[in-house]
């Protein structure tokens, strides 16, 4: 039993397995007190992860260098580790709960409703579908892995999707009625897929968050109950309410700012509703201008002949860095043109944003949370 919020060194188990009954039950006791803490890994990506945040157990194997985390921590979220080696985003039993009572309440879901897990529970948009089955009193509905007919034939209520995987929901032209929500977050849509869902029947709610948050606490651009959202003086979106984590393992420095996490985003507030501009330290600097790179990925996902596009920024000796497009062409026998880019750009964007460099690819790299591979797009690998 660790139900002492005081006691300096409560177990921390490595579960490395897909989302299955037996980490649905460690997640439970964890969240109870009935259980240790718990770091959810995906197997065959948990190496970076274990090296760094050093857990007590693996799998129920004691380690010789683990070490354990404080009493009220219920969760180690490993972070991607794409700018480095992951951080452990600690989170206690009441964020988490926090969090998921508040989403249950936005999204009007009735308790016993059940809540289909696609998503790797290794990252806290698939831990928060099995935290919401907790509260929710429900069974969630279990995929190892996002397979489109079996999130069609799955029977459930709601369901938590990135992009991509609404994205192919929809070439599927199926009917997207069946699920009373579709939580969409970890990147921005492309133009036109919250349309095209929303002609099969879905009820997407747009959502903003990240493990610090204890997932997405901003729905379709207004923050959840009890969570804050403002604008700080150097256009850094930052938060602030009960489903803030507790800090970094090992005490890595949180960008906390009088009780605000401060986020690594861009944002503007109108009228009380978030717009997400990017990321800070995604904006190019390119010949003494700043162009955020979503903003251009936005202007170009319109573009009808790209099915799906990135925009990062390449060193250059001359405007100190260029603005690249890194696109998959709609129809791959007959791609978009630099020139034809540039011009559909011309009364859309600056001068300066419109992309220097395009990049054609069969497939956007993307990491094991659905989101875009930018680390290694800016390589170019």
């Amino acid at each position: 039993m660790w139900r002492n919020p005081s006691h300096p060194d409560r177990p921390l188990h490595a579960v490395v397995q897909p989302a299955g009954p037996r980490l649905f039950a460690a997640i439970r006791d964890a969240l109870s007190g009935d259980g240790p803490a718990v770091l959810p890994l995906t197997p065959g990506q948990e190496g970076p992860a274990l090296a760094a945040l050093r857990p007590t157990h693996v799998n129920g194997v004691r380690q010789a260098d683990g070490v354990g985390v404080p009493g009220d921590v219920a969760v180690a979220i490993a972070t991607s580790g794409s700018t480095g080696a992951p951080k452990g985003v600690l989170l206690s039993a009441t964020a988490l709960r926090a969090s998921a009572a508040a989403s249950l309440r936005r999204v009007e879901a009735a308790k016993g409703e059940r809540w289909l897990c696609c998503l790797p529970v290794s990252h806290v948009s698939g831990l928060q579908v099995l935290v919401r089955s907790l509260l929710g009193e429900s069974e969630p509905v279990l995929h190892e892995r996002f397979d489109p007919e079996a999130v069609l034939a799955s029977g459930a209520a709601h369901v938590s999707l990135v992009p991509t995987q609404l994205h192919r929901l929809v070439a599927l032209q199926a009917d997207l009625s069946r699920f009373r929500t579709i939580l969409l977050g970890g990147a921005a849509p492309r133009p036109g897929l919250l349309a095209e869902a929303a002609a099969l029947g879905a009820r997407v709610v747009t959502t903003y968050g990240m493990s610090e948050t204890s997932g997405g606490c901003v729905y379709d651009g207004r923050p959840l109950d009890h969570v804050d959202c403002r604008i700080g003086d150097d256009g850094r979106i930052r938060l602030a309410g009960p489903v803030l984590f507790a800090g970094y393992r090992f005490g890595g420095e949180a960008p906390l700012d009088g009780g605000w996490f401060v986020t690594s985003d861009l944002g503007e507030l109108s009228g009380g509703r978030l717009r997400v501009l990017g990321r800070a330290d995604d904006v190019i600097n390119t010949g003494g201008e700043k162009v955020v790179a979503a903003t251009v990925a936005a202007v170009l996902g319109g573009h009808p002949e790209i099915a799906e596009v990135a925009v990062v920024g390449r060193p250059d000796p001359e405007w100190g860095e260029a603005v690249v497009a890194v696109a998959v062409p709609a129809d791959p026998a007959n791609p978009p043109t630099l020139s034809q880019l540039r011009a559909y750009c011309a009364d859309r964007l600056p001068p300066f944003a419109a992309p220097r460099e395009l990049r054609l690819m069969l497939r956007l790299p993307l990491l094991a949370n659905g989101k875009t591979d930018l680390m290694r797009l800016k390589s170019g690998t």
